[in-house]
């Protein structure tokens, strides 16, 4: 009897292949971990299956995600594996743990915990230290089995901690040695298989000491030797966070390093109510970039980048009220009760809250744009349903509106705000930055922001919302959406062997009931090491999660299979 054709054949499904060209119905076949055939018709393979009524497309690939710590500890990298991530990207916004000097953990662990709202209990138990320089923190989390891809950038807030200790945490000048030094880190880190560099120039980013990330206010002369290194090393990325409404005055520093330098230079693009008309000048200058062949490009976001407020969580907007400040710092379980006292709600709500802050207080009284969430999510929800619209029909006060909102479901109701790409009230902005040329998905902060923000899902959110169910304005294509998950975001960061359904390629594959497709509601649990919390949200409708050839999640659970590997470097696509 002869040998099965292949290892794995994927039968009969409707294959979007992420180049952008139209659907059609055909098997994919899998040998040694990569695609062999898509046609159809073809032989028997190992292992089949049935795609008969689903979407079969490539493995996405999660360009912005903060998994440094979880990936030593966690196999499966949720949530991201549960939404169709094959690989993901993480070191971004100037923030990871290598190098790390002995001294200089636990200050990682709060710069960490400030900026990306991870529990610095978690870190502190899960993380295993393995390591003192870039390449070793590489090799330590290359030994550890699991489901998906992984890829690592070198960080600014720890590279300058370590060469220049305290004065890069004061945000000193760099000198030449210091330079010198810093640049000969990044090289070798991207020799060892970075894909490139990470700094934050944002003043929302602190650790858990209020201080600045290092490398906020670097100068252009060490922007620029850190540029160089990335390119010097064959690294593909200079990845920035800036403050958003200030990208205009970056952007002439980022346009000179993309010129001198050579390697991608990418910057954060979002919508924001304090200037809503300026990502559409930052288009603009990236058109001119387009034109003079520079490369230089946006991360956008798929959806408004939404603060969650729930009593459990980071964001409660009763924070600054009097009366509601000293049940703040009690334990969830503790809190509720008093919560529920007779009088407490109406005492607090008519309040006037403290300032904590131009940044905090816009956030906390924006109660205009705070929606009730509910067990369906709307990610696009009308103003009307506002708390302040509902306040005006109901003769309440806002604050009140939004207080009942968070005890429903047992006090863990949530509240949305969506603090980025909802000026107009509706999505439009988010849509015209999805389908500029020089833009790529990202954002989605994956293993981040655990008790206020749940952007990890967006993969689920870009096939639901923007494909099949979209009424407040014009849907986008699924073969659109497809690439830009994939193809475009693998591009992106060198992966060009992967993101397509095509032969020789590396076979990442999901197969999705597109009709059943279904993101459920975010949803605070408490699996993290020492039962640290983080907002997570699940999906219905990804049947098979495929990786290097293997099944890994089958029916929204994994198999057990753990084929991902530690990236390194570039990769080539098949000849």
């Amino acid at each position: 009897m002869d040998a099965p054709s292949f290892d794995l054949v994927i039968r009969g499904g409707t294959v979007v292949d992420g180049t952008g060209a139209p659907r059609r119905r055909a098997d994919v076949g899998i040998r040694d971990g990569k695609i062999a055939a898509v046609d159809t018709d073809l032989p028997p393979g190992r292992e089949e299956i049935d795609a008969s009524g689903k979407l079969v497309t490539p493995g996405f690939v999660d360009v912005h995600t903060h998994y440094d710590a979880q990936v030593t500890w966690d196999p499966q990298v949720t949530p991201s594996s549960w939404h169709g991530v094959t690989t993901v990207v993480m070191g971004n916004c100037g923030v990871g743990f290598a190098p790390a000097a002995p001294d200089k953990r636990k200050w990682l662990i709060g710069l960490m915990e400030g900026v990306e709202d991870i529990p610095g209990s978690a870190m502190t138990e899960g993380m295993v230290w393995e390591w003192e320089s870039f390449p070793e923190y590489l090799d330590a989390i290359d030994k550890h089995p699991r489901a998906i891809d992984i890829c690592a950038q070198v960080p600014h807030g720890a590279l300058r901690a370590y060469v220049m200790g305290r004065r890069g945490a004061k945000h000193e000048a760099a000198n030449d040695d210091d330079l010198a030094a810093m640049a000969k880190i990044v090289r070798e880190g991207v020799e060892a298989g970075a894909l490139g560099f990470s700094t934050s120039r944002t003043p929302i980013h602190k650790g858990i000491d209020g201080e600045f990330v290092p490398g906020t206010f670097a100068d252009e002369r060490e922007l620029f030797a850190l540029g160089r290194a990335v390119a010097d090393g064959g690294g593909v990325m200079f990845q920035m966070t800036g403050n958003h409404v200030d990208m205009a005055q970056e952007y002439p520093w980022m346009k000179r390093l993309a010129a001198e330098v050579g390697c991608t230079v990418s910057f954060n693009l979002l919508q924001t109510d304090q200037k809503p008309e300026l990502y559409k000048h930052m288009l603009e200058r990236l058109d001119e970039a387009e034109k003079d062949g520079l490369p230089i490009w946006a991360q956008v976001a798929g959806r408004p980048n939404g603060i969650l407020m729930t009593w459990a969580g980071t964001a409660v907007p009763f924070m600054p009220y009097p009366s509601y400040m000293p049940l703040h710092g009690l334990p969830f379980p503790e809190r509720l009760p008093k919560l529920r006292e007779p009088g407490l709600r109406d005492r607090v709500v008519n309040e006037k809250p403290f300032s904590f802050g131009e940044f905090e207080d816009y956030i906390i009284s924006s109660f205009h744009k705070m929606y009730r969430l509910g067990d369906t999510p709307n990610y696009e929800p009308d103003p009307n349903d506002a708390a302040t619209a509902i306040a005006a029909r109901q003769g309440d006060v806002a604050p009140g509106v939004v207080w009942d909102w968070m005890m429903e479901n047992d006090g863990r109701g949530i509240v949305y705000f969506p603090i980025y790409g909802y000026a107009h009230e509706n999505l439009d902005a988010v849509r015209t930055l999805l389908q500029h040329p020089r833009t790529r998905l990202g954002l989605g902060d994956g293993g981040a922001h655990c008790g206020a923000i749940c952007d990890a899902s967006i993969q689920t959110f870009m096939l639901t919302h923007w494909v099949r169910d979209r009424t407040r304005g014009a849907k986008l294509p699924l073969e659109e959406v497809v690439k830009t998950m994939s193809a475009d975001t693998a591009d992106f960061y060198g992966l060009d062997d992967r993101g397509r359904i095509c032969v020789g390629y590396k076979a990442d594959l999901n197969v999705i009931d597109f009709d059943g497709l279904r993101l459920h509601a975010p949803e605070m649990i408490y699996d993290l090491p020492a039962e640290g919390r983080r907002f997570v949200q699940r999906a219905e409708g990804f049947t098979h999660t495929i990786v290097s050839g293997e099944i890994v999640r089958q029916a929204n659970a994994p198999t057990g299979k753990l084929p991902g590997k530690l990236v390194r470097g570039r990769r080539s696509a098949p000849a």
